[in-house]
């Protein structure tokens, strides 16, 4: 939800209708951004409006500039600790119902958002698909990333022997919603190849394939 604060009063507010290019800013800007630089953009996640529906999104984008598939989350997250954060994404959002493996320039790709990466069905079912590397953008919290954020990120990629990417969104200490993040590249072993703190930054690394066949 990086288009937006990250709260319910906003959601709605910022959603687009991707079907509508011509007002949905956040998508037109990320398939300029694809074609002027011939990349593929695993888009984070926005909040999309769809026949009267939010759901919780994240496009990706060939190096063309052209949609090549969207996921909406699968499994929303609610969560209530007496004392420290109630936050219930069900109001508002709608879940996905499918898995989405997209390929690319870069080899095949699965998504999940944030709370996806708890399921650890979803990271086996894209192994199976014979997808190398699964793309998780996520928003924890600061009680859930310091708990879990790098351990989940760890155990899909070891489960699976694959390479597991996030993205979050840096810290705004001024908002209700106080995010981890933690942007990180986990290797099939389960290594840390690269992360971050919860800072404004950029995180490079290179990935070579040949390790997965290597640690399986």
């Amino acid at each position: 939800m990086w288009n937006c604060p990250y709260s319910n009063d906003y959601f709605a507010k910022f959603a687009e209708d991707f079907e509508n290019e011509d007002a949905s800013p956040t998508f037109s800007m990320l398939s300029e951004a694809a074609c002027s630089h011939g990349i593929t953009i695993v888009g984070g996640s926005v909040p999309e409006s769809s026949d009267g529906q939010l759901y919780n999104t994240s496009c990706v984008f060939g190096p063309d500039g052209k949609l090549k598939a969207k996921h909406r989350k699968i499994h929303l997250f609610d969560i209530e600790i007496p004392g420290d954060i109630t936050f219930k994404e069900s109001d508002f959002f709608a879940a996905g119902d499918k898995p989405t493996i997209v390929d690319t320039d870069v080899g095949r790709i699965g998504i999940g958002i944030c709370h996806d990466i708890r399921f650890p069905e979803l990271a086996a079912l894209y192994r199976a698909k014979g997808a190398p590397i699964i793309c998780y953008p996520g928003a924890f919290n600061i009680s859930t990333g310091e708990l879990l954020w790098e351990v989940m990120q760890r155990a899909r990629a070891a489960d699976n022997q694959l390479f597991v990417a996030s993205c979050s969104p840096s810290r705004d200490s001024s908002d209700s919603y106080a995010i981890w993040g933690h942007s990180t590249l986990v290797g099939p072993s389960g290594e840390i190849i690269a992360t971050s703190g919860h800072e404004e930054t950029v995180v490079v690394a290179e990935i070579d394939y040949s390790k997965i066949e290597l640690q399986r």
